[in-house]
C-alpha cells in the first residue's frame, strides 16, 4: 500500500483528524449557536467549517452519523470532567462537585448546554440521544446512592434517578433561556442543595 506523504509537516490521518474537529465545531456552531439552532445540512456545515463535502463524507456517513457522534463527545467530555470533579472532592461534596462541574462547562460554552438541554433543538437525532444518555446518567446516578446510602437497589432510588436528571436538565434548560436569573455559583449551589435533600435513606425504604 502505497504511502501517503505529509503535507506541511502534517501527515494524512491528523489531517483527517483535523478536518473531523473542524466539521464538529461547525456543528455546534449551527446546533447550539443560537436560542433558535439553524437547519442542519451537510451543505451548511461544510459551508461553517470551510470544507469540501468530500471531506465530510470522509468522516461522517451521513448527517444522522455525524449528529450523533457530536453529541456523544459533548457528553463524554462532560462526563469525564464530571467525574474528575467528583473524584477530586470529600465524599460529602461529591454532589456539589458535580453540579458545580456542570454548571460551568455549560456558562463557559452555551452552545453545549443548548445541544444538552434546549427544548428548542428538536433534531430528531438530538431527541434519541437525550433519552439515551438521560437513561445512562439516570443508571449511574442511581448506583451512586445506592453505595452513598448504603442500600440495595430498588425502584424508588430508581424513580430518585430519573427525578435528579429529569430536574437538572430542565433546569439548566430554562437558565440557559433566561427564565431564571441565577449566577452560576447560585444555580450550582442550588441544585446540589436539593440534590442533598433526596439523601434521606427514609425515602427509599420498602418496608412500609
Amino acid at each position: 500500500m502505497a504511502q501517503v506523504r505529509p503535507y506541511r509537516g502534517v501527515d494524512a490521518s491528523q489531517r483527517m483528524a483535523q478536518r473531523r474537529r473542524k466539521l464538529l465545531e461547525a456543528g455546534l456552531d449551527l446546533l447550539g449557536g443560537a436560542p433558535v439552532p439553524a437547519e442542519l445540512t451537510v451543505r451548511a456545515l461544510c459551508a461553517r467549517s470551510g470544507l469540501a463535502a468530500r471531506y465530510f463524507y470522509e468522516s461522517f456517513a451521513d448527517k444522522d452519523a455525524f449528529v450523533a457522534a457530536l453529541f456523544d463527545q459533548v457528553v463524554s467530555d462532560i462526563a469525564t470532567t464530571t467525574q474528575a470533579a467528583m473524584a477530586a472532592a470529600l465524599p460529602t461534596e461529591q454532589t456539589h462537585a458535580a453540579m458545580q462541574n456542570i454548571v460551568r462547562v455549560v456558562s463557559e460554552d452555551a452552545r453545549l448546554g443548548r445541544l444538552l438541554f434546549s427544548a428548542h433543538l428538536t433534531n430528531p437525532v438530538v431527541v434519541r440521544k437525550r433519552a439515551e444518555s438521560g437513561a445512562l446518567f439516570a443508571l449511574l446516578s442511581g448506583q451512586h446512592a445506592r453505595a452513598a446510602l448504603h442500600l440495595e437497589d430498588n425502584e424508588r432510588i430508581a424513580a430518585a434517578a430519573h427525578f435528579v436528571v429529569g430536574g437538572v436538565a430542565q433546569t439548566l434548560s430554562a437558565w440557559l433561556f433566561g427564565e431564571l436569573r441565577l449566577r452560576p455559583a447560585e444555580l450550582a449551589t442550588q441544585l446540589g442543595a436539593l440534590i442533598d435533600q433526596l439523601g434521606d435513606p427514609r425515602l427509599y425504604r420498602t418496608d412500609g
